[in-house]
């Protein structure tokens, strides 16, 4: 794990193979295979999408920072809110809590790799503000677009990083990772804030258009199950829908540096009343 910061600062990610171990990986996995087992009521089963962005008028996302909620994919759900899918393969997401209020993916979040990976990275008094397990379901998994973390959690100066987690392989088949090296260089280009427009619907909007990016600037990222990219907030990266016949499972949370920045009011996930959890004293 050492030099990983000048790899981190050049290319804006890095690739730590073996970062878990097969069976603690399982056991995280385990656990984000229960959620699919005791589903929302269907008048309360919300979906989330980085396409149409259903998820700007929904206070049921707004208010799920300091939760653990449950998105659904588009394509899982009829208007109704009934399965159209197995339920084992209908869920988006789960977020953005569980570091803090789900027992095992609070100890693996606080665990002393994470700890030292975010030393190594030169992060004084890191503190977790997010987290979610992803699904990327065989045959619906959506796409996520082009994006930088740091349109989502935007912190002045910009110090945030993702501890993106493979559960499962991730191949260019199932929708690995695809990044844009060096792309973290660039400032953040655009914000995802709430909407000072008491009149709107919209309670979540983005300050300006998406950018254009170029597909030849980006590298897919495999990876084997256990491995961790960390992710720089500034770095460019998204994933394919996954059109294939295996899931691609990840766990992912960011970390934000809590000494000399400041964190925007404006973003759409704002701390709990005691702040976010400190990594180092947790």
């Amino acid at each position: 794990m050492k030099d990983i910061r000048s790899q981190f600062e050049k290319n804006g990610f890095v690739v730590l193979e073996d970062f878990f171990q097969p069976e603690e990986i399982d056991e995280l996995k385990s656990c984000g295979e229960e959620f699919t087992t005791n589903l929302p009521p269907e008048n309360e089963r919300k979906v989330f999408n980085t396409i149409e962005l259903q998820q700007n008028k929904d206070k049921y996302f707004l208010d799920s920072g300091n939760k653990i909620s449950v998105f659904f994919e588009t394509e899982a759900l009829d208007d109704n809110g009934k399965l159209k899918v197995h339920p084992r393969v209908s869920l988006n997401k789960v977020g953005h809590a569980l570091h803090w209020l789900h027992p095992t993916f609070k100890k693996y979040t606080f665990d002393e790799r994470v700890k030292e990976a975010a030393f190594q990275l030169d992060y004084q008094e890191p503190a977790i503000c997010q987290s979610m397990y992803i699904y990327k379901n065989p045959g619906i998994g959506s796409e996520v677009i082009m994006h930088q973390d740091a349109t989502y959690l935007y912190t002045e100066p910009v110090k945030l990083v993702g501890f993106w987690i493979a559960l499962e392989d991730a191949t260019q088949e199932n929708g690995c990772l695809w990044i844009a090296p060096g792309s973290h260089k660039s400032g953040v280009h655009r914000r995802y804030v709430r909407n000072k427009d008491p009149e709107s619907k919209e309670l979540l909007v983005y300050d300006r258009a998406a950018p254009c990016y170029q597909l030849s600037n980006f590298r897919p990222v495999p990876v084997n199950k256990g491995t961790c990219i960390l992710i720089h907030g500034q770095v460019v990266h998204f994933s394919h829908p996954n059109k294939n016949d295996k899931s691609r499972h990840a766990y992912t949370f960011h970390v934000i540096e809590t000494q000399h920045t400041s964190y925007s009011k404006e973003n759409w996930l704002q701390p709990p009343p005691g702040g976010f959890p400190k990594l180092y004293r947790n």
